[in-house]
């Protein structure tokens, strides 16, 4: 397979990046849009030329799909240890580079109006291009080392967009404790890759992730409180996605990234950095799934099952209609993490890892889709919460009908893309656990009615009187809605069991009848409930939000984690670590050292005098040293 143009698809947006960066203050606002999509169409095209030689043409030898690797040795340690830079090409890195490119393509089209007359314009593309470069250098890496150098590289280019407001004391806030969340996650992860470079002599994925390689094989040589170090490794390493991910407890900086502007929040939710660690996970599974009975594949299962079950508690009590789809992006990846904690290795065992990727594929679609609807919302109301909103299907019938598209996808309504991925993520857990299966029943209903709750809460509802009258948005942002909403309704007929597998053969899925039927049923069962709750404007909210007192105050504070957190960090952290370790540093380093300093000046005081350039001085100080060794040398002559 001649792969020799694979490194244009990163490359490209790299250049553009560089373009609109450096030349930033020349460049018309105009043409940086344009060059910006014309980057990004230049990487889709590639993208979807590489996924269809791959798929369909070449990628396949003996019934399995091949790995196909470029690489060479950046930095070298020892015989087996080095970390090296170049490309990884299989199923996984494919398909997400297709949804990268994709929904990155997207955003950029769609950005053109949104951002028009920003006076960041320009700026904003550059941000947007160098975040697509990172996203698909961290996907094609082959080893870990290189995964985490474009990893960090994710973090800065988030820090950059939800900071793009950058006078706005809210959206530095945002971007600083995005940044410093993962920061402790990242650190977990760096220090499982020093753990798996040093047990293992390697960070290739090829032989980490080779079930009969000697990595895998060899892995209980040494242990650690009752686990092997390798294991601990997975687990580090898993922090780091967690982190990136939102998963709990890591989840708090992702709401507060709802500052950036709305095709930030698309291009974060959708496509790049919180799809990061699922991929982490992904890319490793055969070690997750082999080493010591899969005990850290357990910790990925329950860890996504209870972030999906506790983003959507939240979700269905907030406000702010991105804030919503923040927690809904945190429950939706939650079924993606779980779905590859219940999941086998081989064949229709593997079904959870096939579902994991397959939800990941349809929700960057549908995901995408909302997030730029509700921009589209926002661009003509100003406005960010669901009391400002009411009756919008009037003005609005192009965000109206996609918006609605996208809802009945994410509520696993058939045949929206979200049904099947999700279908499949449940059939996984049934066949696993019980009770991570009624988890996702139970999270299935209530995706639909809080998703549901905003649809009806926007587009129906009461009539508001707005000051200024909606109108639908430009058509620079309304095809890439109507592009989104055609990928939500065909993303779930691909045959994703034949494409991308844990063990690359592929299979052929069959559709569980009844626990479809549960499934759909519960989510209608969601729609229902928000139709009665949110159609038209009546007070049985409040009601119940009342009965419900302490615990819907809870929900609607997110349970005061971010309270927790700045608790923790003001109080115990500061005032217990950082409080001593300061006093130490003022009192006695900066002290020792400014007391040598003021001693110094005080003796260069003393004899400053010695040096006053006057003749008679310096003759009076050579006739007194000749005196005095005049004198010694008498002493030591008659002694």
């Amino acid at each position: 397979m001649n792969l020799s143009y694979i490194l244009l698809i990163p490359f490209v947006p790299l250049a553009v990046f560089l373009v609109l960066g450096i030349f930033n203050q020349k460049i018309k606002p105009a043409v940086s849009g344009y060059v910006g999509v014309a980057g990004l169409a230049i990487s889709t095209l590639l993208s979807y030329y590489t996924a269809f030689q791959y798929f369909f043409v070449h990628g396949k030898a003996d019934g399995v799909y091949q790995t196909f690797v470029d690489k060479f040795i950046w930095m070298h340690f020892t015989e087996s240890l080095h970390i090296d830079m170049g490309y990884l090409i299989d199923p996984i890195s494919v398909m997400m580079m297709v949804v990268v490119s994709t929904v990155s393509l997207m955003v950029n089209i769609y950005s053109r109006g949104y951002m028009k007359g920003d006076d960041g314009y320009t700026r904003f593309f550059a941000y947007l291009s160098l975040f697509t470069f990172s996203m698909f250098g961290l996907v094609l890496a082959t080893n870990l080392f290189q995964i985490y150098i474009f990893w960090e590289l994710v973090g800065v280019s988030s820090f950059l967009l939800i900071g793009y407001y950058y006078t706005k004391t809210s959206a530095i806030a945002a971007a600083k404790k995005a940044f410093i969340v993962t920061r402790f996650a990242d650190f977990g992860f760096l220090i499982g890759i020093f753990i798996m470079g040093y047990y293992t002599g390697t960070f290739d994925f090829q032989e980490l992730t080779n079930p009969e390689g000697v990595v895998i094989l060899n892995w209980a040589s040494t242990s650690f409180m009752g686990l092997s170090v390798i294991t601990w490794a997975l687990i580090l390493i898993f922090m780091g996605g967690a982190g990136k991910s939102a998963m709990f407890p890591l989840h708090i900086w992702l709401p507060d990234a709802m500052e950036g502007p709305t095709p930030v929040s698309a291009l974060i939710h959708a496509a790049t950095m919180v799809v990061a660690g699922v991929y982490l996970v992904a890319r490793l599974f055969p070690m997750f799934y082999l080493v010591e009975g899969g005990f850290a594949l357990q910790i990925v299962a329950y860890v996504g099952a209870f972030s999906s079950l506790f983003a959507a508690i939240i979700a269905i009590t907030q406000t702010d209609i991105k804030r919503v789809l923040a927690f809904s992006t945190m429950s939706q990846l939650g079924y993606m993490m779980m779905a590859l904690g219940v999941s086998g290795f081989e064949g229709h065992e593997g079904v959870g890892y096939m579902a994991s990727m397959f939800h990941l594929f349809t929700h960057a679609m549908f995901k995408a889709l909302l997030f730029l609807g509700a921009g589209s919302v926002i661009h003509a109301v100003h406005s960010n919460y669901l009391k400002d909103m009411g009756g919008l299907r009037k003005y609005m019938p192009v965000t109206n009908i996609t918006f609605l598209i996208a809802a009945l996808a994410i509520a696993g309504v058939p045949p929206l893309a979200g049904f099947w991925s999700k279908d499949e993520i449940l059939v996984a857990a049934y066949e696993n656990s019980q009770f991570i299966y009624y988890i996702g029943v139970f999270v299935a209903g209530l995706t639909a009615f809080y998703m549901f709750r905003i649809y009806f809460g926007i587009f129906w509802g009461k009539d508001t009187k707005y000051e200024h009258t909606p109108h639908e948005s430009p058509s620079s942002m309304t095809l890439p809605l109507l592009i989104l909403a055609f990928l939500t309704l065909i993303a779930g007929f691909v045959p994703f069991s034949e494409l991308v597998t844990a063990d690359k053969t592929g299979f052929e899925a069959h559709l569980n009848l009844p626990l479809a039927a549960i499934a759909v049923g519960v989510g209608l069962i969601g729609i229902i409930l928000a139709w009665i709750f949110y159609k038209k404007e009546n007070d049985l909210a409040t009601r119940f939000a009342s009965a419900f007192g302490v615990f819907y105050k809870w929900t609607s504070h997110k349970f005061y984690f971010d309270e927790i957190y700045f608790f923790m960090a003001r109080k115990v952290f500061f005032k217990s670590v950082a409080a001593p370790i300061a006093f130490f540093d003022k009192k006695f380093v900066d002290g020792t050292m400014e007391g040598i300093g003021n001693k110094t000046v005080l003796v260069s005081r003393k004899i400053k005098a010695i040096q006053s350039g006057k003749v008679q001085d310096y003759a009076f100080g050579f006739v007194a040293g000749v005196v005095i060794i005049a004198f010694v040398f008498i002493y030591i002559w008659t002694n």
